[in-house]
């Protein structure tokens, strides 16, 4: 498949796109940039369109009354990733520091406001209004998104509207896709051997109708994971191969109404940097919705999606000297989504205050794994899964714009959830079976929901916003029990979901080039899920009482001539609230969570032949384990590029990730082993549009 992507993207290099911060209006049009600043609490007209594909095309007002920011600088190609450039956004983290080239593809979960380091997401990372969290084990494929000309980011903290679905307990990263018109591509060459190359070929079709071709393919030779002074004899290089490949119709349906339709595949190879390491992930999705939408009438949206998800791992076992590796464990995990969705936005008054709708997601999936391995054979199988159902129906009334003098908005949710009989199964390749486990099926209802006001007095706008959400376990965390070096986590199919209750007020000041915010919040999560301690070398899965976490985020951007500065900051204070047999973490800070964080931006706004960024980025200390017996110490990165426009539509750029070759620790083994993040990288190439 990889060599399919690569010629399909080789074929397509006709490249380019433009130079950081121009224009992303097509000609004729106003920049949508324009009433999208990147601050929390953004202020958007209601009718503004931001992306083609995004829903209901508009961005729902309701959501001002919460922090939140909007990205409309997201460069595709020349080794930019999705995943780093939401990393600038301060309070987002990611469970593993590692970006999708060298992180295990099963640990690349995101959450917010310190809500706990999880593999599974605790945000609700959706494109085009569909969830994105793998099937089986709730974690993102952020490798996927590398190949979809995004036209936005958008990012709302906490959770609540239930408007986007369950599972938004920290907040939702909406991905929005725009359709190319014209031909664009990119090609780069980087550190490491490593090459880059994206094309987007749009044009019409037909009386109305629109078609889109995206394509990017990926490869490198990689970085030894381990950082020196530990490496062994079995310690190299872990290379990485990635490509994806999509297609997306459109065309009216008769006055004010359209269809869309979508398919995109994608691959991703990588190696963790030893023998019997290597992982494959591919996936296929699809989805077709139907969109009215006459300017102040009633509206409507109905949409179907699949999702389809195959990986498959290998886990090696390493010598304490590090001077010999052998097999631990192969994984395939197939897994399905399956989802539909309907809207209705009632035209009152010109207007379409209200929203109403209901949605339903499937997800089935199983792990298969040999394990045991003795001179290369393994001696054991296992083989867990099961299935979950979710159905939910929602409503929200919002007063007016978020640009009117005062506005609030009231919503809710119910949701009827189902988890279907589980089984783990585990036999001896050559004998016996071990043990044979079914697991009753559940069902039980949650109900979630948000209020919010909004004043705004001039160039000042205050607002307050309480919530509540919820998350369903995973079938991961459910079923499946795992093992890294001496650890053993067992699973536990009696976890209850989760459930957030959370509140903020914040104030936003925005006098055309100058705009300041700043959000305080406070969020109780029970039956939190995490990996808890039962002695030496033996954890479990369990609900613990809570994790309180109360913080504040600060954002400040600036337009200076040409460019544009901009700073966010997140303070997180965060504990864990648990009893009986997690009580030895009671008051303890959450795994995988850091008290500071922060980023300082500058980029380029002009039209001028030259163009550039740079974003330096910090992240502090953050415990590995739940007991805090392990800690990843801080680091401070710094990423930046030039960009030089030859002609209309030819342009140059260079550009580096981690300029300072900064040890940023990712990962830590019981056994002091140290995982790093991307070292230095330095990228050339061209882009091309036409």
């Amino acid at each position: 498949m990889i060599r399919r992507i690569a010629g399909v993207a080789a074929s397509a290099l006709v490249l380019a796109l433009p130079l950081p911060g121009a224009a992303m209006a097509q000609e004729g049009q106003d920049d949508p940039a324009e009433d999208m600043p990147c601050v929390f609490g953004p202020r958007l007209p209601r009718e503004a369109i931001i992306v083609n594909g995004s829903g209901l095309l508009s961005r729902p007002a309701g959501d001002a009354v919460q922090g939140g920011a909007i990205l409309t600088d997201v460069d595709p190609g020349l080794g930019a990733r999705v995943e780093n450039r939401l990393r600038d956004e301060a309070g987002l983290v990611q469970f593993r520091r590692s970006d999708g080239r060298s992180a295990h593809p099963t640990s690349q979960g995101i959450t917010l406001r310190g809500l706990g380091g999880n593999a599974s997401s605790r945000a609700l990372v959706t494109l085009d209004g569909i969830p994105q969290a793998d099937p089986f084990g709730g974690w993102v494929a952020w490798s996927a998104y590398d190949a979809v000309n995004l036209g936005g980011i958008l990012i709302s903290r906490g959770g609540g509207s239930g408007a986007d679905g369950p599972g938004a307990l920290a907040g939702t990263i909406g991905l929005h896709s725009e359709m190319t018109d014209g031909a664009a591509a990119s090609l780069a060459y980087g550190s490491r051997d490593s090459l880059d190359a994206s094309a987007s070929l749009g044009t019409d079709v037909g009386d109305g109708g629109q078609v889109t071709v995206d394509a990017r393919y990926g490869r490198g030779d990689g970085f030894i994971p381990v950082m020196t002074g530990q490496r062994g004899a079995v310690d190299r290089a872990a290379p990485y191969e990635q490509g994806g490949v999509g297609i997306r119709l459109r065309f009216d349906a008769g006055d004010d109404s359209q269809i869309e339709a979508s398919v995109r595949g994608f691959s991703d190879r990588r190696d963790r940097g030893t023998d019997f390491s290597a992982s494959r992930v591919d996936g296929v999705d699809a989805s077709v919705r139907f969109l009215h939408k006459p300017w102040g009438e009633t509206q409507w949206l109905a949409l179907a999606y699949v999702q389809l998800r195959d990986l498959e791992s290998g886990f090696a076992s390493v010598a304490a000297g590090r001077n010999s590796v052998a097999p631990a464990l192969f994984q395939r995990v197939p897994a399905t989504g399956l989802g539909a969705r309907v809207e209705l936005r009632p035209g009152i008054a010109a207007e379409n205050p209200l929203r109403i709708g209901a949605d339903w997601r499937r997800t089935t999936g199983r792990t298969e794994e040999d394990f045991f391995f003795s001179a290369g054979v393994p001696g054991r199988h296992r083989i867990a899964g099961g299935s979950s159902d979710t159905v939910g129906a929602f409503a929200e009334w919002t007063s007016g714009d978020a640009d009117d003098g005062f506005l609030w908005t009231l919503s809710g949710r119910v949701d009827r959830w189902w988890l279907g009989d589980g089984y783990r199964l585990e036999r001896n390749i050559a004998g016996p079976v071990i043990t044979d486990l079914g697991f009753a099926a559940r069902q039980g209802w949650e109900r979630s929901g948000r209020a919010g006001v909004r004043w705004s007095v001039h160039d000042v706008a205050l607002r307050a916003a309480a919530y509540r959400g919820w998350r369903l376990p995973t079938l991961n965390e459910l079923y499946r029990p795992f093992r890294v070096g001496a650890e053993v986590t067992m699973a536990n199919e009696m976890l209850k979901p989760e459930r957030l209750w959370g509140g903020e007020v914040g104030i936003d000041w925005d006098r055309g080039d100058t705009k300041l915010s700043a959000t305080l919040f406070a969020n109780h999560l029970t039956n939190a899920i995490a990996n808890v301690t039962l002695a030496p070398n033996l954890n479990q899965r369990q609900n613990l009482d809570a994790i309180d976490s109360k913080g504040i985020e600060v954002s400040a951007e600036q337009r200076i001539g040409l460019a544009t500065l901009r700073a966010t900051y997140t303070f997180t204070d965060a504990e864990v609230d648990a009893s009986g047999g997690a009580a030895t973490l009671d008051g303890r800070r959450p795994a995988q969570i850091a008290k500071h964080g922060g980023s300082v931006s500058v980029r380029s706004n002009g039209s001028g032949p030259f163009g550039g960024f740079a974003t330096l980025r910090y992240v502090g200390k953050q415990n590995e384990d739940d007991l805090g017996l392990l800690e990843l110490g801080d680091a401070l990165t710094l990423d930046a590029g030039l960009s030089w426009r030859l002609a209309e539509a030819i342009s140059i750029e260079a550009r580096g990730e981690n300029l300072f070759d900064e040890l940023v620790p990712a990962a830590i083994s019981a056994a002091g082993i140290v995982e790093r993040a991307t070292p230095r990288t330095l990228w050339v190439g061209a882009r091309l549009s036409f």
